[in-house]
């Protein structure tokens, strides 16, 4: 997979250094990278499928513990002698992990370029075990809560470096659908959450089983890793950084390339590492990015970008409109509303086959449509169902419809209390693969990490400000100021997200940034 993107690497050193100073129709390597690029599907398969388990286990976690935090409350279900656990005590085991992957995201910030992406995800496959396993045997409250907090570290480094190892070791043509892919994965794993909750939550002590069942998954995504080779990219900036012997590397890098590809790449892997070696070699700032550097020039402009964009994808209110659907739909008189289980399960399943249809047309449609098209239906949405609680009380027809907009317009990124909702066509798949693409090669582990950070920071503003604006405001205004925000990430869309369908890494960074 590196090779369309070691093209693009020689194009950018031989051409320029600025989106100015490019000009595709003078250079062959970035007019034909799309038409250059080679490799086999099936080769491709396990490079995104082990990364794309750790979304899956993020999912999962969302989905299960909606449920289990109704088994662990129960006094004749829970099977311990600590089940009255207060309203603190509930928002610590259901964001627990949401901590874990605050701490998460700073450790990335700190050891990803030093690990490199696959053995970021190995560690991150090791919390995810722990965590499970301490969580499902914890004999009293504060052992759950720490084994809650080491599965959320795992969230946190999984989510930072999935997208990038995705990213770097995807073909340009197929790059956009596979890490979208990964973000159907994270809603596989909340229906499959929901799922097995729904069928464990009546069982004494069915918490336990809950959060266990996510074990051998955890080990099956450890030990790919451990099969998979680093991405090629990562192995070649570690040689011009002076990381190590550059022709060591540059071997080690031409297997990885080889393996990532398949047959299809035939014996272009050497001349395609000897290219990305010259480029690196020949471009300016091949150290690490330090901390002042990432706050200016192209490695600012990415910085707004991805962090802008995972920003908006939380204070648009999305650990907010679950809250209220069992009740919509109650309201709208369908039996099976005020089985909140049911319910989430119904929507988990309706994010799916958004997610599905988004997967499918990214890489056709562009980025930039789905943003605007997505977060379009998001602030009609929200308009709609702030009308609905302040004058449309008589009419849930309009409130249902509202959900189903919004549910089919964004797709997960958020859970409080066990919940989580996503921005199908939107902020969800697009937000994460723009965040994965658009960071320069030599500072994307640090800036990914930051905009990792940033994510489940606003996620937890959100989570634990909605409670007293809601007591303060009223759910009617509280969703008008939702979709006035929603505006305003329209407009941020409009003038500062570019298109970035078809381009290589390399090519995002020379022409855009």
């Amino acid at each position: 997979m590196a090779d369309l993107e070691h093209h693009s690497l020689t194009s950018l050193g031989k051409v320029g250094k600025s989106s100015g100073e490019i000009d595709g129709m003078q250079d062959p390597l970035i007019d034909g990278a799309g038409s250059s690029e080679n490799y086999s599907v099936a080769a491709a398969i396990f490079p995104f499928l082990f990364p794309a388990l750790g979304g899956l286990l993020y999912g999962y976690d969302i989905g299960s513990t909606s449920c289990a935090i109704i088994s662990v409350e129960s006094s004749s279900l829970s099977g311990t002698s600590w089940y009255d656990l207060s309203s603190v005590q509930i928002g610590l085991v259901t964001s627990g992990s949401l901590y874990g992957a605050l701490i998460g995201s700073v450790l990335a910030f700190n050891i990803a370029d030093f690990l490199g992406r696959r053995k970021e995800l190995i560690l991150a496959a090791l919390l995810y075990l722990v965590g499970a396993l301490v969580t499902a045997v914890a004999p009293n409250f504060i052992i759950m809560v720490i084994g809650r907090f080491v599965f959320g570290i795992g969230i946190g480094l999984t989510m930072h470096a999935a997208p990038m190892y995705i990213a770097e070791t995807a073909p340009a043509q197929i790059r956009g659908r596979l890490i979208s892919l990964k973000e159907f994965f994270i809603v596989l794993g909340m229906v499959v959450g929901y799922t097995v909750g729904s069928l464990l939550v009546d069982i004494v002590a069915g918490w336990r089983y809950m959060y266990g069942v996510s074990s051998p998954l955890s080990i099956i995504m450890g030990i790919g890793m451990w099969w998979l080779p680093p991405s090629p990219r990562w192995l070649l900036l570690c040689a011009i950084q002076g990381k190590g012997n550059v022709q060591d590397l540059k071997e080690h890098a031409i297997c990885c390339l080889c393996r990532l590809r398949g047959p299809a790449i035939g014996d272009s892997a050497p001349a395609q590492v000897d290219e990305i070696l010259d480029e690196l070699s020949s471009a300016q700032g091949t150290k690490d990015a330090s901390l002042g550097e990432i706050f200016h020039g192209k490695c600012l402009k990415a910085l707004i970008i991805g962090a802008g964009l995972v920003l908006f994808q939380q204070i648009t209110g999305q650990p907010s409109v679950l809250y209220y659907a069992a009740s919509i739909f109650e309201g709208a008189g369908f039996s099976g509303a005020s089985n909140a289980t049911r319910v989430s399960i119904l929507l988990g399943l309706f994010k799916l086959i958004m997610t599905a249809m988004a997967v499918l047309v990214i890489d056709k449609v562009g980025r930039r449509p789905l943003l605007l098209g997505g977060v379009s239906g998001i602030v009609i949405s929200l308009f709609l169902l702030g009308s609905y609680y302040i004058y449309l009380g008589n009419a849930p027809a309009v409130a249902v419809v509202a959900l189903l907009l919004y549910v089919g317009c964004y797709q997960m990124k958020s859970y409080p209390k066990g919940q989580m909702i996503g921005m199908i066509l939107s902020f969800g798949p697009i937000g994460w693969l723009m965040i994965s693409e658009i960071f320069p090669l030599r500072m994307r582990g640090r800036g990914l990490s930051i905009a990792v950070l940033v994510n489940f920071g606003a996620n937890a503003i959100v989570t634990f400000s909605f409670s007293p604006l809601k007591a303060l405001l009223g759910a009617g205004v509280l969703f008008y100021g939702f979709g006035v925000i929603a505006v305003v990430s329209l407009l941020f869309i409009f003038f500062f997200i570019p298109e970035t369908k078809g381009l290589t890494l390399e090519e995002i960074e020379a022409k855009l940034l």
